[in-house]
């Protein structure tokens, strides 16, 4: 008896797991699609994504691409590599190879579909930065 309360528990918390997992799912996102220009407008905070694996950011502070570390802007570049549904989610990860704080070296990037990407340091509160892909010429 304690060892099909004991599994039942064990299931129980897979599901709910697996739950929650799921809802912080969206739709896939296509590697190829990525490359190009992304802006939150309240912020003028920027990420270009290079069709060479190479990205700049411009004017995005620590605290929204590391949930902490100061609100100044600051810029910063590297390489880029997206990895599809790791953990449940779609992402790319950022390898920061010049700017920013100095003091990391790489933050992801989650892919949301529908041209966007956020930022979100704490996996347990909403994104720090949401931005939306620029139409570009």
């Amino acid at each position: 008896m304690i060892l099909k309360t004991t599994g039942g528990r064990w299931l129980g918390a897979v599901l709910a797991a697996s739950a929650a997992l799921t809802t912080g799912c969206t739709e896939s996102v296509d590697a190829g699609e990525l490359p190009g220009v992304y802006r939150n407008s309240e912020t003028g905070g920027e990420i270009e994504l290079g069709s060479d694996g190479t990205f700049t950011a411009t004017g995005i502070s620590a605290d929204e691409y590391l949930g902490r570390g100061g609100a100044d802007p600051v810029d910063f570049s590297g390489r880029w590599e997206f990895l599809g549904d790791q953990a449940g989610s779609d992402f790319v990860y950022l390898a920061i190879e010049t700017g920013g704080t100095g003091t990391i070296g790489g933050v992801q990037l989650y892919t949301r579909g529908g041209g966007k990407v956020e930022f979100n340091p704490d996996p347990d509160g909403p994104p720090s930065l949401t931005l939306t892909e620029a139409d570009t010429p």
